[in-house]
């Protein structure tokens, strides 16, 4: 993808998308404390950005500004600069989605936000493992991130990076599916809609006996949905009550079936070790766990939202494909989080202008098309 653009002629319009007081936020952060070369915050901006989102070496970047005569200065130079801007590229991009927020008020009336929630992994040159996981939350409703959190390897995935609200309904895969985790939903008077494997939330029936979740499906045919009253079971040493809810479970499709299992294959031949028959098993189906209420959300809509996953594995595809996200081109720790946050804040920005583009040039000649119509047709489905 050609980025030439934001070098030149529409960098005054990508301005016009962020805060007007760049200046103070630039001083309050320690991002510009003298401006020798670089006059002011709105040049200093610009150069995070051909560095992080222009993907530009730090030579690189330094040999654009001379040549486009922006400023005049060495690569190390620019290096210290880059180093000291993460914390205001940071204040930024939290601006940029708590105004996304506030542009959005009607999804207030409409009883909350479907969020998706996931995680990726960002590796430095040569690294061999993780160096940085991005936890990104998405707003289904309005089809844009609105929750972006930076950590290191050593900070697992957790809802707990995520500010819930009451009446959100959570729906995430099973790196999220612990008792711990549907806990803190339940605690934020939010719902939660997460993916099971056969062992990681031990669940019993109705009458409090402990549920074998293979042993609930096996009988189901190619078409059935199975939608059992559950309960969690209660973790007294961390203060977790059992928690109702419902287990829904379909069988895959015999492609799914054989995809997964070319997956377990892989996995178990990389790590040497044997695959555990009741996972092989449990390969053939889709388990979900929700706490939504059977009256109001069918299983049938239920599976039909958690598909919709794909919209936050499509944002993290765009952020890695076309804003090269995981081609980390620094080793210094400070240099690799503005390198982030300036691919991040970017990713806000194109959202924005497409957003806009559509309001000028709406699909099917409608202005500002909802995106809720498919997901409220779902909730009454059943």
């Amino acid at each position: 993808m050609d980025k030439s653009p934001i070098l030149a002629s529409d960098w005054s319009a990508l301005l016009t998308l962020l805060p007007s007081d760049l200046e103070a936020t630039a001083a309050s952060t320690g991002a510009l404390r003298r401006k020798r070369e670089v006059k002011d915050a709105a040049t200093l901006l610009r150069l995070a950005f051909v560095y992080g989102y222009c993907n530009l070496s730090l030579r690189g970047t330094a040999a654009w500004a001379s040549a486009a005569q922006v400023v005049e200065f060495s690569d190390v130079a620019l290096l210290k600069r880059l180093k000291g801007s993460a914390d205001w590229l940071a204040l930024l991009l939290t601006q940029q989605l708590a105004a996304r927020i506030e542009a959005w008020p009607e999804l207030q009336a409409r009883g909350g936000r479907v969020r998706l929630i996931d995680a990726t992994s960002i590796s430095r040159p040569g690294s061999t493992g993780t160096d940085w996981r991005i936890h990104l939350g998405f707003d289904l409703r309005t089809l844009s991130i609105d929750q972006v959190v930076l950590s290191g390897a050593e900070t697992g995935e957790s809802l707990s990076h995520f500010a819930l609200q009451a009446d959100d309904i959570v729906v995430a895969d099973g790196g999220y599916a612990y008792r711990s985790e549907i806990w803190r939903v339940v605690q934020a008077h939010a719902q939660i809609i997460t993916r099971l494997n056969w062992q990681c939330v031990p669940l019993c029936d109705a009458q409090g006996q402990r549920l074998d979740i293979l042993q609930a499906v096996r009988g189901l045919g190619a078409e059935e949905v199975l939608d059992l009253p559950v309960w969690t079971l209660a973790d007294p040493k961390r203060g977790i009550p059992a928690l109702p809810g419902r287990l829904i479970a379909k069988r895959k499709s015999p492609e799914q079936v054989e995809a997964a299992r070319q997956r377990l294959r892989r996995r178990a031949q990389k790590k040497g070790k044997q695959i555990d028959p009741r996972t092989w098993e449990s390969a053939g189906y889709i388990f979900l766990f929700t706490t939504l209420d059977a009256e109001s959300w069918s299983a049938t809509a239920v599976l039909a939202l958690y598909r919709f996953r794909w919209q936050i594995e499509m944002a993290f595809k765009r952020m890695k494909s076309i804003l090269v996200l995981d081609e980390m081109a620094a080793k210094d720790a400070r240099l690799c989080r503005t390198f982030l946050l300036a691919k991040l804040l970017a990713a806000l920005l194109v959202e924005e202008l497409a957003r806009r583009a559509g309001a000028v040039f709406p699909p099917c000649g409608q202005r500002n098309p909802a995106p809720t119509v498919s997901v409220a047709a779902m909730a009454s489905a059943g």
